[in-house]
């Protein structure tokens, strides 16, 4: 079976990427390859809409491709949770579409945040730090936010006490309890760590990827997954998992 791609956003980084990996890809083939300029009803025929565009644009990408019962794969950051709610909802009116969100298509920032997930049970203490290249224009990151959400709903039922210089500007946003430190620097790709302080130790988990080349098995993964979805999948995890 050949799955047809339809990509918006296929000017910048991660979208000449993407028609690189389609174009090598025997099961993949290019349907469209949208710029800003381009109508989103290029993308209707299409087996899978890939969204890698900019954070205000990405909301009206899945609308279009949910009201035309399609299904698209998210690449680009600013789903939160309360997003993510709103989407279930416009999902419940198409049952054959589907949107799969991934805020980092990399296996290994996948299993960083499994293992921050897990040693978040452990801390009360924890703190993120993320770089990115200088040209992201969004803090903090997606894949930050996504952390510090799965952070706090492992620490469910837990007591979850105010960090302290909560009102001090220089702590960073606070995303569901957790401070993140958004960095944009030119010389580095992406880079997160997560900081747990316990009684005397500190543990750090660190994630860092070198170029977006890291991104391709995750993309791949996650273009085949969508072809047959239904519902909202979030998470390179749930991807994994499921196969």
């Amino acid at each position: 079976m050949t799955i047809s791609v339809a990509v918006v956003g296929a000017t910048g980084r991660m979208g000449k990427l993407a028609l690189e990996i389609i174009d090598g890809a025997q099961d993949l083939r290019l349907h469209a390859a949208l710029d800003s300029k381009s109508e989103l009803a290029q993308v209707l025929g299409a087996d899978v809409v890939l969204d890698l565009t900019l954070p205000d644009v990405s909301p009206k990408v899945v609308e279009f491709a949910l009201a035309n019962n399609l299904k698209v794969l998210v690449g680009t950051s600013g789903w939160t949770g309360s997003k993510l709610a709103t989407l279930e909802a416009q999902l419940a009116k198409a049952p054959n579409a589907a949107a799969v969100i991934i805020p980092n298509f990399s296996i290994g920032s996948m299993l960083a945040t499994k293992f921050a997930t897990e040693a978040a049970r452990f801390y009360d203490s924890i703190e993120i730090v993320e770089a990115h290249h200088a040209g992201k224009i969004d803090s903090p990151s997606g894949t930050a936010v996504r952390t510090a959400e799965l952070i706090a709903a492992a620490r469910e039922g837990m007591i979850q006490p105010l960090i302290p210089g909560v009102g001090q500007e220089a702590r960073g946003q606070v995303v569901a309890g957790v401070p993140i430190h958004s960095l944009r620097l030119a010389g580095v790709s992406a880079k997160q760590e997560v900081h747990f302080g316990g009684d005397s130790e500190v543990l750090t988990l660190n994630h860092e990827v070198g170029s977006i080349r890291a991104y391709i098995k995750g993309i791949v993964l996650c273009v085949r997954f969508t072809a047959s979805a239904t519902g909202l999948t979030v998470g390179l995890q749930s991807v994994v998992e499921s196969n």
